[in-house]
């Protein structure tokens, strides 16, 4: 059995139930699982692969749970740079339509890649489209082959623009032929075995893209399959203004009504979900994915991720599309978290407690620390994912995986002498030096094992023009 040692780690941040931080600690891996955390003094010395982790603050994989890798061959597409959701999607539906099997498959990698090397190594993927002979195994193999940790979500749209949807007629599919190939999906490739490398879930996309019919029938699919559901909600006012003129209902009420609420749903955004969505999200343990970068990018608004974590509901991290973030770096989704609860918290009336009045700017810095973002992308995001018995914390038992991020760096200089763990949230995010994903150095001194990376960017960059080309874009 191969073993590795993580050894002498300036901290490691364990992210366990007592939220430790160990300085001079290692760890000491056993194939895929994590086998002794603690002080360097107290584990073995020698393993078959040791990495020297003298300078570095060691994490548990981050884990990104909202993401549509074809994005990212449509990152700063002009046509949509300055729009809001509905207006952007309608400026990319057309390209996309051109999306080729090849393109999936890199797309993913590229993707994975970057996330990868920003310290994240689980990630779901929500891929909504079909074109041209696209399936979803595309993005499985691109996945299998670059060693990630993969929620692959088999998403949909059913109604176009002739029923009343967004998106054109000729990028949807009929509703009998999305359950058809989501069921072969589930049967084919979802493990739901302690530790797995790839699980399968049902996506139905958005509210103004599929029925309602489809969501029902969706939810009970997966639910007779023992896997989980995922969709768009509540993410911008023109979303909330479509729910209300086509189902005469909030959101909240359109999930609840559905059958989208529960431990095994996860809904991404949730930017203006309402206190009665918070009370029944926190109730029934429905998870929200928490894209900041997205949310600001496409000014959607500003989550209330504090309000909804104080009331018990399950929130990770997501990057979201690469073409709604122009970027795929999980670390400084949760930097963003961080900044955006601030500034939210700043914008809100004063308050007045115990006599004294409190303005926003008073509470906001207390609205999230660093150490609050940190957990969100690991501890959270594992509850959302449903993976909380095997990855998001560096716990004996745990599958092994980790993200080393070197503190003797320029980003770092003033920073990491004082709090490293809150540097690595408050100063310049940074790339990983080393990543481990199930026991497996993926990204090793900074450079990612897995994929001949030059190759692969010169590739996808090809295949972005050749797409936005085609669609006269």
């Amino acid at each position: 059995m191969a073993t590795l040692l993580i050894k002498r780690a300036q901290v490691v941040a364990t992210m366990n139930d007592a939220q430790q931080e160990l300085t001079d600690a290692s760890i000491f891996i056993r194939d895929h699982v994590i086998q002794a955390v603690g002080p360097s003094d107290t584990l073995p010395d020698t393993a078959d692969r040791v990495i020297d982790a003298r300078g570095h603050v060691v994490i548990p994989g981050l884990i990104n749970t909202h993401h549509h890798m074809v994005q990212s061959l449509t990152k700063a597409v002009p046509v949509s740079q300055n729009a809001e959701l509905f207006a952007w999607l309608k400026g990319l539906y057309p390209i996309w339509a051109g999306l080729t099997p090849e393109m999936v498959r890199v797309s993913t990698q590229v993707a994975m890649a970057e996330l990868l090397l920003s310290g994240c190594t689980t990630t779901s993927d929500h891929l909504y489209i079909y074109p041209n002979g696209v399936r979803l195994d595309d993005s499985i193999d691109g996945a299998r082959a670059i060693g990630m940790r993969f929620v692959a979500t088999r998403g949909s749209m059913s109604v176009g623009e002739s029923q009343g949807g967004l998106p054109p007629d000729h990028v949807v599919e009929k509703e009998d032929a999305i359950l058809k190939d989501t069921q072969r999906l589930i049967e084919t490739y979802h493990d739901d075995s302690f530790g797995a490398m790839l699980n399968v879930s049902v996506a139905p996309c958005s509210p103004f893209s599929v029925s309602q019919d489809l969501m029902r029938v969706s939810a009970e699919l997966a639910r007779s399959h023992g896997v989980r559901l995922h969709t768009h909600l509540a993410e911008n006012d023109h979303d909330l203004a479509y729910s209300q003129a086509h189902f005469n209902c909030t959101p909240t009420q359109y999930a609840a009504e559905l059958g989208w609420v529960g431990e095994d749903v996860w809904h991404a955004h949730c930017v203006k979900l309402d206190d009665e969505g918070i009370s029944l999200f926190a109730a029934t343990r429905t998870g929200v994915a928490h894209c900041p970068c997205s949310n600001m990018r496409l000014a959607s608004g500003i989550a209330p991720i504090r309000k909804m974590v104080d009331a018990g509901v399950p929130v990770g991290l997501g990057v979201d599309g690469s073409a709604s973030n122009d970027a795929a770096h999980l670390l400084n989704e949760a930097r963003q978290a961080m900044l955006l609860a601030r500034v939210g918290r700043a914008m809100q009336a004063p308050e007045i407690r115990d006599g004294r009045t409190f303005l926003g700017c008073d509470l906001g810095p207390a609205e999230m620390t660093p150490r609050d973002a940190l957990r969100l992308g690991t501890r959270g995001s594992a509850t959302v994912l449903g993976r909380a018995r095997d990855i998001g914390q560096i716990t004996p038992g745990y599958c092994a995986d980790l993200a080393l991020f070197k503190m003797d760096t320029l980003g770092f200089a003033g920073g990491a002498v004082h709090d490293p763990v809150g540097a690595l949230l408050l100063c310049a995010s940074a790339q990983a030096n080393h990543v481990v994903v199930n026991g497996r150095v993926v990204v090793d001194a900074g450079h990612l094992t897995t994929v001949d990376l030059p190759v692969l960017v010169e590739q996808h960059n090809r295949l972005a023009v050749q797409l936005v080309r085609s669609a006269g874009a």
